[in-house]
């Protein structure tokens, strides 16, 4: 058998009674993030580190703010910050403009530019296990409140969440509970994570797929059996510039209109990302595939003396917002669910012009798998 956590997107039905509650703790969620955020920013300028989660946890731990929320959903705050810091280091070796995490919140201002008023989005916030109570039999979940948002800190008091799942979807063994505010529809939804357990299918063949990730073709698959596929990416290149333009045009950039634009195009890239990864798997299994090469992007900004590449205005912009680590994830789990866990699953060293080679036992078979991968991914990375 094979675990794998599936998440659930659900409804609150009451949600007139629980709003109220879930701002407030979507809000400690935001000052946790901020407080964090200006700690880690003085460790970074005193000592050219950033913290680590762990590090973040044991200062921030006997902070007002830390006390907002449940101390496993503080936890999660941080974890999430430390992840997005780590995530901006790794961007400004290569891209000097990277921008630190931000902080979540907005100031507003009088004529004479002093500060009048701020305020903080609604962050999400993520319970684990030791924070929920689930009642399967009536679709509801207890979710622990923070000890500032109590009557007493030590008293147990809860939020009563009453879900609607989609027809057919069963929500059992409960991991996390994650409280995300859509602001398109100006209301709380649950994202409700669970363990599942599925069979786990033998390899489907023997046969090798090399994959390459590019921009103008997002993904270029070459099998062993001498055939290959091409995907175009120009919806997504279409997308690309087509949103950020009209989000431009916004009065506000957090307002109505700009909020639906960018959930939009988020949901676009989402269905695009899981269709593509779905197609790629079930033509892996027709043609017999069990080892799966995958082109490691690493080093991808940098030339062959290792200096900082220039890929030209567009291909720069392409590349900053290309999202090859969330694909490749989408992908795995993909392949786990329709696959096997016995396939073969590696990345290899990004050559100049080919991503991603194909490796068989036999020279003859290498051969025509590399010839069929060099043909497809040459239309695949920009030179």
């Amino acid at each position: 058998m094979l675990e794998v956590h599936r998440t659930h997107q659900v409804k609150i039905r009451n949600h007139s009674q629980v709003a109220e509650m879930l701002n407030r703790h979507g809000w400690s969620a935001s000052k946790l993030w901020n407080v964090a955020n200006y700690h880690s920013r003085e460790v970074w300028e005193e000592t050219g580190e950033i913290p680590n989660h762990e590090a973040l946890k044991d200062e921030l731990k006997t902070h007002p703010k830390y006390k907002g929320l449940h101390s496993q959903s503080s936890q999660r705050v941080l974890e999430e910050l430390a992840e997005a810091f780590n995530s901006w280091y790794g961007k400004r070796k290569s891209d000097d403009r990277a921008n630190p995490p931000g902080y979540r919140k907005r100031n507003y201002y009088d004529n004479d530019g002093n500060r009048v008023h701020e305020e903080h989005p609604r962050t999400t916030v993520t319970w684990k296990q030791n924070g929920i109570r689930h009642d399967t039999k009536n679709n509801r979940v207890r979710l622990s409140k923070g000890a500032n948002h109590k009557e007493h800190p030590r008293s147990w008091e809860y939020i009563l969440v009453k879900y609607e799942t989609r027809p057919g979807v069963t929500v059992e063994n409960l991991q996390q509970v994650r409280a995300v505010y859509d602001n398109a529809k100006g209301r709380w939804e649950l994202h409700l994570v669970c363990k599942d357990e599925i069979k786990t299918p033998t390899a489907p063949g023997n046969e090798t797929a090399g994959i390459d990730l590019g921009i103008s073709n997002f993904a270029a698959v070459a099998y062993s059996t001498e055939d290959a596929d091409l995907y175009p990416g120009n919806r997504l290149k279409q997308d690309g510039y087509y949103f950020p333009k009209e989000i431009a045009k916004c009065d506000d950039s957090g307002g109505e209109r700009a909020t639906r634009l960018h959930a939009k195009w988020s949901e676009r890239r989402t269905h695009f990302f899981h269709s593509l990864a779905k197609n790629i798997v079930q033509r892996c299994i027709e043609k017999g595939v069990g080892r799966v090469n995958v082109g490691n992007l690493e080093g991808v900004h940098e030339d062959e003396n290792g200096d900082s590449k220039n890929w030209g205005k567009h291909g720069n912009l392409d590349l900053h917002g290309w999202a090859f680590d969330r694909f490749t994830n989408i992908l795995e789990y993909k392949r786990r669910s329709r696959g096997s866990k016995s396939w073969k699953w590696t990345r290899v060293p990004r050559a100049r012009r080919v991503v991603c080679a194909v490796e068989r036992t036999t020279a003859s078979a290498s051969s025509v798998a590399c010839t069929s991968a060099r043909s497809a991914m040459g239309h695949s990375t920009r030179t």
